[in-house]
């Protein structure tokens, strides 16, 4: 059956091919770094739990040496113009995602049901990446270095999503959001709804924040006021509270230099002099749609 193991092949791929490149450039340290990743998206389910946490204690000892760099600009080959046909290829990866999800459904045997959307996914890149073969005929490594400066650009911060998803579930299995749930408790009014949906909206942006990722924040926020008070409580239905409390949660991502593949990178990678920039920009965006998702929930549970 066809389900994670194969998106984490794909990006195992890539990343090696990455790692390949750095190497060949004399870039060891950009080598070491991607070799890692690969290594941990390949055989990470045979590490074992001591074999992936010495492997992510060397990602940070790489990421912290300083000595990662990215390649000289004159490497950089420009295209040719192609005017607005430059996306098409693009919209080959969402259209076969959305395809893919709903075909899937009729083949459970074939593609795991639970990952059918990140299987289209991956498939959707790679058949995007057969048309930009067969239609712009680049070199047959071009696309691996360009994106390869890509990831050099952005640099260790590369990997935060997936620490930060860590750490979320590290507090959950800790006890962090018991010990939160008995605090907001003694904050709530009893038995106010829209108390507990302020508590729990707010709580998942304020996490983010913290956090820098919503995924992180949400384990937590989930076992200390999703579950127990809303679900339980209250009989909300465990579908719309998840999914609000995540959009509560990127409201809090767009306001975060914790968040920094979404705000310092973006900062870095377009030159801005203020590295906050971006942040300052989102703000006016993210506090009324934080104020919205409360809003929304509050009725839903209603």
């Amino acid at each position: 059956m066809i389900g994670l193991g194969f998106v984490y092949a794909v990006a195992g791929a890539m990343f090696l091919a990455f790692a390949v490149l750095g190497a060949r450039d004399g870039r060891w340290f950009n080598a070491a770094f991607h070799l890692l990743l690969a290594v941990s998206l390949l055989l990470g389910d045979r590490l074992g739990d001591i074999g992936n946490g010495l492997l992510v204690i060397a990602l940070i000892v790489v990421a912290a040496s300083g000595r990662m760099r990215s390649r000289r600009t004159d490497d950089i080959v420009e295209p040719r113009p192609r005017g607005s046909w430059l996306f098409a290829p693009a919209l080959i990866i969402p259209a076969t995602a959305l395809a893919g999800t709903l075909a899937f459904k009729f083949v459970p045997t074939i593609v795991d049901p639970k990952q059918g959307t990140l299987v289209a996914l991956t498939l959707g890149v790679l058949l995007a990446l057969l048309a930009c073969y067969a239609w712009l005929r680049p070199a047959p490594t071009a696309p691996f270095r360009e994106g390869l400066r890509l990831m050099d650009d952005i640099g260790w911060a590369a990997v935060l999503p997936q620490m930060l998803a860590s750490l979320g579930a590290v507090f959950a299995v800790s006890g962090v959001g018991d010990v939160v749930g008995s605090l907001a408790g003694q904050a709530i009014p009893h038995g106010s709804v829209i108390g507990a949906v302020i508590a729990y909206g707010l709580g998942m942006a304020l996490f983010t924040m913290v956090m820098g990722n919503a995924f992180a924040a949400f384990p937590v926020m989930a076992a200390a006021i999703g579950l127990p008070l809303l679900v339980r409580v209250y009989g909300a239905d465990p579908a719309p509270v998840a999914a609000i409390g995540m959009l509560a949660g990127f409201c809090g991502t767009l306001m975060t230099p914790m968040a920094a593949n979404f705000n310092l990178v973006p900062a870095a990678l377009l030159d801005l002099k203020d590295r906050s920039g971006v942040i300052k920009a989102q703000i006016p965006t993210a506090l009324p749609l934080l104020l919205f998702n409360i809003l929304l929930l509050w009725l839903v549970i209603r």
